[in-house]
């Protein structure tokens, strides 16, 4: 065990930082958090505080964090225009024609649409053109010890980022993403990177920083893990009437209403939208209803069945899962 601990200090950035004073090295909550690694893994306590003496902390991603008090109302359309965008549509596209294969594969095998894969892909880093410039150990530590409000999530991910890190033997301080500790061409969260990522390129090792074949089969893991049903509709555009609908829009974004219990609350849908034909909805099928806002213009409303809520477990944001459809659809169509 002690030779796979040392795995974690391989081949340490020349240019790494020596400890400074404060430094996570000498904060007794780390060494409480050393002592738990040292018990329920088998690290060596030394290694590791060694370690977390070269993490720093990154006070830009205490703000990023932070909302400011008065926050402006998100604008739907301005996330949508950020992320539908001609750069990435013409992108997806040609990353649909070169992995044509694997997403085929990853379709048969996991049910999930090849473009929702790519759309996907393409919000979170474009292709892995954008997949973070910060440290993930820094981004964690900084999280894990000096953000309350979240302190025991990211402590859960630093340690998986520590075990994956011996389990890969990969260099802890060469791994960059983005201020949350997500990495990869998926922007994958340590946690999410030991439970869902697959090799799908059969090399023998599970890289989504490297491999945009890994990087299709654990996306499409991911949902099927999360829910994903195989063929059906994703969403639908709904029109409200009347004021019963606030009960709906209040009741979050997980399906616990029926697709027939929506005209008594004032909500009208037609058909699903998914990528292909639109698609009947069936009468008991489980739906949310969401209010996509953008200041000065009236809300879109739309009906979010189970493959939005899995949408949503990617990323937590009504925003996330519409914009991953209309991307997903603007490549299925090829063009903008």
């Amino acid at each position: 065990m002690r030779v796979a601990a040392l795995a974690l200090l391989a081949l340490v950035a020349a240019g790494a930082v020596a400890a400074q004073p404060g430094s996570y090295g000498k904060r007794e909550e780390v060494h409480q958090f050393i002592a738990e690694m040292v018990e329920r893994h088998g690290f060596v306590g030394r290694e590791l505080r060694k370690l977390f003496s070269r993490a720093r902390y990154q006070p830009a991603i205490i703000r990023a964090m932070t909302p400011p008090p008065e926050a402006p109302v998100k604008s739907w359309q301005a996330y949508r225009a950020l992320f539908v965008s001609r750069d990435r549509i013409e992108a997806g596209a040609r990353f649909r024609a070169r992995y044509g294969g694997a997403l085929e594969r990853a379709a048969h095998e996991f049910g999930v649409s090849p473009e929702i894969i790519v759309a996907i892909l393409g919000v979170e880093t474009v292709y892995g053109r954008n997949m973070g410039a910060y440290r993930v150990i820094d981004a964690l530590a900084t999280l894990a010890f000096d953000f309350p409000r979240r302190s025991e999530f990211f402590r859960s991910e630093l340690e998986s980022f520590l075990l994956y890190a011996r389990e890969s033997g990969i260099d802890v301080f060469a791994a960059r993403g983005s201020y949350a500790g997500a990495f990869g061409i998926p922007q994958f969260m340590p946690g999410s990177y030991r439970r869902f990522a697959v090799d799908y390129d059969g090399d023998g090792r599970r890289d989504l920083h490297a491999s945009p074949v890994d990087a299709i089969g654990s996306v499409a893991n991911f949902l099927k893990a999360h829910g994903w049903e195989a063929g059906q509709p994703i969403a639908a555009p709904a029109q409200v009437s009347g004021e019963a609908f606030r009960k709906l829009i209040d009741a979050g974004i997980k399906p616990v209403y029926r697709i027939a219990d929506l005209p008594a609350y004032g909500v009208a849908v037609s058909t699903g939208v998914g990528v292909g034909a639109a698609e009947a909805l069936p009468p008991e099928a489980g739906c949310a209803l969401v209010e996509l806002e953008t200041p000065g213009q009236p809300p879109e409303y739309w009906v979010g069945l189970q493959n939005f809520y899995a949408l949503t477990r990617y990323n937590r944001s009504s925003f996330y899962a519409i914009a991953v459809l209309e991307l997903a659809r603007e490549i299925e169509r090829g063009s903008p």
